[in-house]
């Protein structure tokens, strides 16, 4: 009944900047933690930026100081900023979530991804 519905993918020159979405649906108590995966071709699946009850853990080496992770608890939204955008940037995009739902279980849920071209 949780359901993660990504926004904000598409194509974007070098140097230019995204902010993705990741909008959690469904039988809700909390959002524990959440984070953002990327995948590129040929690469495996790898972790962009990771936050803890509003504590940012970790950040890719390669995305320090470009990227930004947030969240709007009462939108049960979580956001990825995304500056000074390289074409090594270009991935597929997931968000993902350790979500408490209304009947206590806390389980970990994944978005459908989102496309990001870094491109000129």
């Amino acid at each position: 009944q949780v359901q993660l519905v990504e926004s904000g993918g598409g194509l974007v020159q070098p140097g230019g900047s995204l902010r993705l979405s990741c909008a959690a649906s469904g039988s809700i108590f909390s959002i524990n933690t959440m984070g953002w995966y990327r995948q590129a071709p040929g690469k495996e699946r790898e972790l962009v930026a990771h936050m803890i009850s509003g504590a940012i853990t970790n950040y890719a080496e390669s995305v320090k100081g470009r990227f930004t992770i947030s969240r709007d608890n009462a939108k049960n939204t979580g956001f990825l900023h995304m500056n000074s955008l390289k074409p090594e940037d270009t991935a597929v995009y997931y968000c993902n979530a350790d979500i408490r739902t209304r009947d206590n279980w806390l389980r970990n849920y994944w978005g459908q991804g989102t496309q990001v071209t870094v491109s000129s």
